[in-house]
């Protein structure tokens, strides 16, 4: 452990998106190089860029790890709490900590301190389950999960992540029985500026959407499909504030590509389908490439890997080989994890 906090306080981390635009167009990506950089026996939903394009991970039974870019090298270890060995599906950080959070009751938010990864939240109701993570900026930060309530769960951290406070239900919109979110990818999030949209599913799939990082809350429904305990959007992610997306379907039924895929240019107020009935089918995390003006966009799952140019009128499979979750460095480049993995992606164009 001390180990893993010297190296975390060597590197100045840094958001994953790229804010500066190129002004030349890429040509289409035409195939994707897949690199392992990681083995294990470890189920990996949760990971974050560096700046320096190397990343952090925490999974299943307590397991995390750093990967040093530059010597090509991994720092591992596994957390425990007490007696308790917890399984994570969502890591975040500031320029100065690192921060995962475990799923199942007791949720566990860590955080790296003086001695080690030190417990800066903790919830004991049993119906405590967590999904994503991520900070607006150094100071605030946002974590949701299922409802305990009547509403989606929702944290919120005014102080470099010091301290975290649940927002009543009182303060956001109620739930549908049996709407939810899935911890699939740790993109059950997106934030631009002082925005933040959060996609749920279930019997309902909607978004919840803030403009003012948290203070106050509306509603905006979707046409995803949705229904059932497995239906619904898996993962949510904007260009910009105006322009996002969402993917999702069912992952009991992976083949499936009716009403899986949304796209919205008015900041969530609205979605329509896009490429419906088309393939791909399920996949449960989704990310504009830097750069493209918000036409490229990856789809990742555990049935492949999908591209399109044209924001998501048509798509092309790259690769059948299957992941959770991705996040790119830059235009060309992206990590992604899976099942006992993790690999370092080449976008060829």
């Amino acid at each position: 452990m001390r180990l893993y906090i010297t190296i975390l306080t060597l590197i100045i981390l840094s958001s994953c998106k790229n804010s500066e635009e190129k002004t030349e167009k890429l040509s289409p990506i035409k195939h994707v190089e897949i690199e392992t950089i990681y083995s294990d026996s470890v189920s990996i939903r949760a990971i974050d860029i560096l700046n320096d394009g190397s990343l952090a991970f925490a999974g299943s039974n307590g397991k995390y790890g750093l990967y040093d870019f530059n010597t090509q090298t991994w720092n591992t270890g596994v957390l425990k709490q007490d007696s308790l060995i917890p399984n994570f599906r969502a890591v975040a950080h500031t320029a100065e900590d690192f921060f995962m959070l475990s799923i199942e009751s007791p949720a566990l938010l860590f955080k790296t301190g003086d001695t080690g990864m030190e417990v800066v939240y903790r919830e004991d109701d049993p119906k405590a389950f967590y999904d994503s993570m991520i900070f607006w900026n150094d100071k605030e930060g946002i974590a949701m999960g299922d409802p305990t309530q009547n509403c989606i769960s929702i944290l919120v951290t005014r102080d470099g992540g010091n301290s975290w406070t649940k927002v009543d239900c009182s303060e956001l919109p109620g739930v549908a029985e049996g709407e939810a979110a899935f911890a699939a990818s740790n993109s059950n999030i997106a934030v631009y500026k002082d925005h933040a949209w959060i996609i749920t599913g279930g019997t309902e799939s909607n978004v919840i959407h803030t403009a003012d990082k948290g203070k106050t809350w509306e509603v905006f429904k979707t046409p995803i499909v949705q229904g059932i305990a497995t239906t619904g959007g898996y993962s949510i992610d904007f260009y910009d504030e105006h322009t996002g997306i969402i993917m999702g379907g069912d992952y009991t039924n992976p083949k499936g590509n009716t009403a899986n895929k949304a796209l919205t240019k008015d900041g969530g107020k609205t979605w329509n389908l896009i490429a419906d009935s088309k393939d791909p089918g399920y996949r449960s995390c989704v990310q504009f490439v830097p750069n493209t003006n918000g036409q490229e966009i990856v789809a990742i799952g555990f049935e492949g890997i999908d591209y399109t140019s044209d924001q998501g009128l048509t798509w092309q499979n790259l690769s059948t080989e299957g992941f959770f979750t991705l996040r790119f460095v830059n235009d060309s480049t992206a990590f992604a994890a899976g099942t006992n993995r993790v690999a370092k992606l080449k976008f060829k164009r």
